[in-house]
């Protein structure tokens, strides 16, 4: 890889970014990781735009705008943020005629991190193995669209637990009715902003089933709104922590969440 002092030439907040990875080693281990996402998102938003799904544009371009955030990358993350907001508000109109300049400023993030990591292997997927769908460790269950919070979970337990992840709300609740019988996941950390399926048709299932106190959840959002922190905490949970968080706020929450499954 280049030096990081080139990503800081080309405009790069990567002092704010260390703030969240600790070091340019942890930045540099995860880097290939935001590249992949960049890039599966702009596929979606394509896909998005074309259908004129505006409800899973919000989704996908609010990834988008925390993963840019977390890399420094603020620019693609500031107008990442104006298209979640339009979108929200059904402003088609505003989505479509900004589009381009969301996608460019997408491709020259993905150009530039590909001088960084100088030809490597760019497209390499994230390291995390698709899910088994029953558990034979104690695991810890991460319920995010994005592969860098997933990874960025497993990279700091994964010497101590099986850490397992799945990607929306539908594949969460896949594995939670395989291992509903079995006492191995320790804990589960679920976004609530996600596509096919929310962290709260999650809660809800688990609400019905009674297995909120079996497989104890935090939550993670980006969404600090009152209405938002109310509604999660209308189910038991254990804790909630807003994104963007960096590995102290992180490890606080998931021993909290442990530690609640252990005094049960």
């Amino acid at each position: 890889m280049k030096n990081i002092e080139f990503l800081k030439e080309n405009g790069v907040d990567i002092d704010k970014s260390l703030e969240f990875f600790g070091d340019t080693e942890s930045y540099n281990e995860n880097v290939r990781d935001y590249l992949v996402s960049v890039h599966d998102n702009v596929e979606k938003l394509v896909k998005f735009i074309q259908t004129e799904d505006l409800a899973n544009y919000s989704i996908c371009v609010h990834s988008l705008k925390s993963d840019s955030k977390y890399y420094g990358f603020n620019k693609l993350s500031d107008l990442a943020l104006n298209h979640e907001m339009k979108s929200k508000e059904k402003d088609m109109a505003y989505v479509k005629s900004n589009f381009i300049e969301l996608v460019n400023e997408a491709n020259r993030v993905i150009v530039l991190l590909k001088e960084y990591i100088e030809g490597q292997d760019e497209d390499k997927k994230e390291e995390i193995l698709p899910n088994e769908k029953l558990y034979t460790t104690k695991t810890i269950l991460v319920v995010d669209d994005s592969n860098i919070i997933r990874n960025f979970v497993k990279r700091i337990f994964s010497d101590e637990y099986n850490v397992g992840s799945a990607e929306n709300g539908e594949e969460a609740i896949e594995i939670i009715k395989n291992n509903k019988d079995n006492d191995m996941i320790e804990a589960i950390l679920l976004d609530l902003n996600m596509p096919v399926l929310d962290g709260f048709g999650v809660l809800e299932f688990m609400k019905e089933n009674d297995l909120l106190q079996k497989m104890p959840v935090s939550v993670i959002s980006g969404d600090s709104t009152k209405d938002t922190i109310d509604k999660a905490f209308e189910y038991p949970i254990v804790d909630m922590l807003n994104k963007p968080f960096n590995e102290q706020n992180i490890k606080m929450v998931i021993e909290k969440t442990l530690i609640y499954k252990g005094a049960k």
